[in-house]
């Protein structure tokens, strides 16, 4: 005979027939239980203190319980001695799960350790004692109140009809429900990124007709930089989105999906019920049947859990208290982290921008700056700090600030010839003539190293020796740096002139010393007197 297992009303109903006094036999056949299982009811009602003379009134709640609890305790099967093993060595199995070790390696290193215990016992034990294999709890959390939250999700969707080439492009959807009514928004896109982000969060705010305090997204990059369960780090971009839209940002825990339990099942419920056996042409095609599934079909179907339609819930409870949807379109800016190459220039959306050489006494190239570009203007920043700011170019451009380099190097950059006319004539009349006539002619940029040369001349022999060399070669109409450099070198080098009334000066003696050095005595007679016998012979 098959087994069936007793419900609480038919228990209930075999002892309110006992208290009446009614045979055991005769409630087996009124009931359609076996007279043993009768028997066994009536002795446990027994157990509990129950008596027929009581009568029907005796058996309360409290009463029946305790029946069955009765009836549900089994005698305890003894354990083994592979249980006894396992109860000794308790913790070296415990430290083992918690460490994350398969049970099956488990049990080779209780085998190493001379404990030989089957895998159905130890399963059995691990499950009985350390809670092995069972799943946390869940508890549902409380709604919030109207308008406060919208949870965001994004997965794959599907595949476009094939192109011209027979290509078929896959794309996404971010999706958007309100946590309160459950109203659901799908915005198609082909590439998850702050920007397509952004451009969601725009038509979402635009179809629910405002914008929700608080947006529950998971950690996606395209928003989150970095997850953390305490203070994420939200991408720039999307943080400067919210601060505009004024709305809060409060990402999910990394893998932890019930975090956003409104939003986690809706992916595959949007690919399946929204998408699937659809045919669709393009993006846009994508996008309108989106909106026409979320507004007819999606938002008109009873809601399991609410038991309200989503759309009718939205427009009674939230929309109201929904603050005001943008009334213009946001510019999505670009961020970027440019290096200063050596030629002062950083390249941001593939095209170049001048810079400082130093800024607030630190060096800027070679360092990597951020750069944020909107639809007119390119802002560069150190430390948080604005460095410069520039009118944006399109891929390919260069803004150029001829400050922003030093002078000598400025116009060598923006072939600046008069600058260059000007340093000539700091060394001298003729020297900034011959730089004249170096730079005249129908392209004189082309002419730029030659009086750069010219100048070089001017630090190495002196700016009075290279005038004076550029008026003999002026005489003679010669205009040829490299002769003018042959004649400094070859030339003799420009005397100091001699003042004409200057004395005469006779240098003192370097070896002059005094006559008390000498041995003999200096005789101041003179020599005529000291040879009288030669004048007289004379």
């Amino acid at each position: 005979m098959a087994f069936r297992e007793v419900t609480m009303l038919e228990v209930r109903e075999v002892l309110r027939l006992w208290l009446k006094s009614r045979t055991k036999k005769g409630i087996a056949r009124q009931v359609g239980l076996d007279p043993k299982t009768v028997r066994r009811y009536v002795r446990s009602a027994e157990a509990c203190g129950l008596s027929p003379k009581e009568g029907v009134a005796a058996l309360t709640e409290e009463r029946l319980a305790d029946v069955l609890v009765r009836l549900k305790d089994r005698p305890v099967r003894p354990k083994g001695d592979s249980w006894t093993a396992c109860e000794t060595h308790r913790q070296f199995i415990a430290d083992g799960l918690k460490n994350k070790i398969r049970l099956s390696k488990v049990r080779k290193l209780l085998k190493r350790r001379g404990v030989d215990v089957p895998y159905a016992t130890l399963h059995r034990f691990a499950v009985a004692e350390l809670e092995f294999g069972r799943t946390s709890t869940t508890i549902p959390v409380a709604d919030c109140e109207p308008g406060q939250e919208v949870q965001v999700d994004t997965g794959w969707m599907g595949y476009l009809k094939p192109d011209a080439s027979g290509k078929r492009r896959r794309f996404r959807a971010w999706i958007f429900t309100a946590v309160r009514s459950r109203h659901r928004f799908v915005w198609p896109c082909f590439r998850e990124t702050t920007e397509s982000a952004i451009e969601a969060c725009e038509e979402a705010w635009a179809f629910f007709g405002g914008i929700f305090v608080v947006m529950i997204p998971d950690n996606t990059k395209a928003i989150v930089q970095r997850a953390d369960p305490l203070s994420p780090l939200i991408t720039e971009a999307f943080r400067e989105y919210a601060q505009a839209r004024d709305f809060e940002i409060d990402p999910t825990r990394s893998r932890h999906p019930k975090d956003k339990a409104r939003v986690e099942r809706a992916v595959p419920t949007v690919r399946d019920d929204c998408f699937a056996g659809e045919t669709l042409c393009s993006l846009d095609d994508a996008r309108r049947h989106a909106r026409w599934w979320s507004l007819n079909d999606y938002g008109m179907r009873r809601h399991t859990r609410t038991q309200r339609l989503p759309l009718e819930a939205f427009d009674a409870e939230e929309k109201a208290a929904l603050n005001p949807a943008p009334s213009q379109p946001y510019e999505i800016p670009l961020w970027a982290d440019p290096k200063v190459a050596r030629d002062q220039h950083a390249q941001v959306d593939k095209a170049l921008y001048s810079l400082p050489t130093h800024f607030r006494g630190k060096q800027v190239v070679g360092k990597r700056l951020r750069a944020r570009a909107d639809r007119t203007t390119v802002r560069f920043y150190l430390d948080g700090l604005l460095v410069k700011a520039h009118p944006r170019k399109p891929p390919g451009g260069r803004s150029t600030d001829p400050a922003d380099f030093p002078p000598e190097k400025a116009a060598y950059a923006m072939r600046d010839i008069d600058f260059l006319k000007r340093q000539a004539r700091k060394h001298g009349e003729s020297v900034g003539i011959f730089a004249d006539a170096l730079l005249d002619g129908p392209l004189p940029w082309t002419r730029m190293r030659r009086v750069y040369a010219l100048l070089g001349l001017c630090k190495r022999f002196g700016s009075q020796r290279v005038d004076q060399a550029c008026a003999l070669a002026l005489e003679v109409d010669m205009f040829d740096v490299r002769r003018l450099q042959r004649m400094l070198k070859l030339g003799p080098p420009p005397s100091a002139p001699t003042p004409a009334c200057s004395p005469k000066v006779i240098p003192i003696a370097r070896y002059l010393r005094p006559s008390s050095q000498y041995a003999l005595p200096f005789d101041s007679t003179p020599q005529q007197q000291e040879n009288p016998s030669n004048e007289e012979n004379d």
